[in-house]
């Protein structure tokens, strides 16, 4: 492991990583806090009974790793993203012109409600837990149109699931064809030895929440978006993709109103930034003018959040900005 150099704000660091690991225990836990700096891991710590070859759950973020699965569709000529998504559900329906671009935008206009608390009115749990739990991306796509497509913003992981199924029928050969293609096109390329993708009973990826692996590994995701892309000097996703996935589309509506693309958050003070975020507290953060990746995984309340963020944006201030 590197250190950290010296233009760093190491006691800024030392603080911020402190704050994470001596939260009370309503503040949630950190499970596992990784920083790499110019192309080192320069801060690593893990918590109780967690080590570095840990696999923890993505949550979220997993939707970022979908993008970049359809990325990898759009370099290999399978796939347009303005073209209507060719999903069986929209077919003949009000629902047939919606793009793959709207759909990794979160503005179809499908109605989804993204709670993950009340079971009584969340799409998510009904889809995940309940009567859509065989298969996700049927339950989403044959929920109804409530807004014209591309005009209204709202954050849905049976979007996502929606695109893993049709990500999967490119590829083709059910579960099997999709973890070969991430083991052979991603996994494998950016050495995350640990990534284990998790499918739903009819063989999707569940693209919007299950992907494991460690805190590096989740890294080694981030640090491909770093460099826009590229591995080891090689181009692994298309040009501009990278870019894409960070045009702010829409902001969230609570606080602190980060900024949304294709598939990734925006830290909008932070110039060029990206992040996948994940449910109680998983993100991996990409902040290209400090030439930095920060990976944070644990289980925080919702409550908790905003202390967390600012532990996170601590750290990230601590590190020198380009010029």
């Amino acid at each position: 492991m590197g250190e950290l150099a010296n233009d760093v704000d190491q006691d800024a660091v030392r603080a911020a990583l402190r704050q994470l690991s001596d939260k009370p225990a309503e503040m949630g836990v950190s499970l596992a806090t990784l920083i790499v700096h110019r192309s080192q891991i320069v801060a690593e710590q893990y918590g109780p009974d967690i080590t570095a070859d840990t696999t923890l759950i993505s949550w979220s973020m997993a939707k970022s790793i979908t993008q970049a699965v359809l990325g990898l569709l759009v370099l290999d000529g399978k796939l347009d993203i303005d073209a209507p998504a060719d999903v069986a559900e929209f077919a003949t329906t009000d629902k047939a012109a919606i793009t793959v671009r709207q759909l990794l935008e979160m503005r179809s206009g499908l109605q989804f409600v993204e709670d993950y608390v009340d079971d009584s009115v969340s799409d998510c749990l009904e889809m995940l837990f309940g009567a859509g739990m065989a298969d996700h991306a049927h339950y989403a796509a044959s929920l109804p149109l409530i807004h014209e497509p591309g005009t209204v913003w709202s954050y849905s992981s049976g979007t996502t699931n929606i695109l893993a199924r049709l990500a999967g029928q490119l590829i083709g050969g059910g579960a099997a064809g999709m973890r070969e293609f991430l083991v052979q096109r991603l996994f494998g390329r950016l050495g995350m030895a640990s990534a284990e993708p998790k499918f739903d009973q009819v063989g999707t990826l569940v693209g919007s929440s299950y992907v494991y692996a460690t805190a590096q590994d989740f890294a080694r995701f981030g640090f491909l978006y770093l460099h826009d892309g590229v591995w080891n000097g090689q181009r692994l996703l298309p040009e501009r993709w990278v870019d894409q996935a960070r045009n702010v589309v829409s902001l969230d509506p609570d606080p602190p109103f980060f900024g949304y693309g294709a598939h990734w958050w925006i830290w909008r003070q932070y110039p060029g930034s990206m992040a996948a975020h994940g449910y109680e507290g998983q993100y991996t953060i990409v902040v290209p003018d400090r030439d930095l990746v920060i990976v944070h995984l644990g289980k925080v309340p919702r409550e908790a959040a905003p202390r967390l963020v600012d532990s996170l944006n601590t750290m990230i201030a601590a590190f020198p900005a380009a010029g």
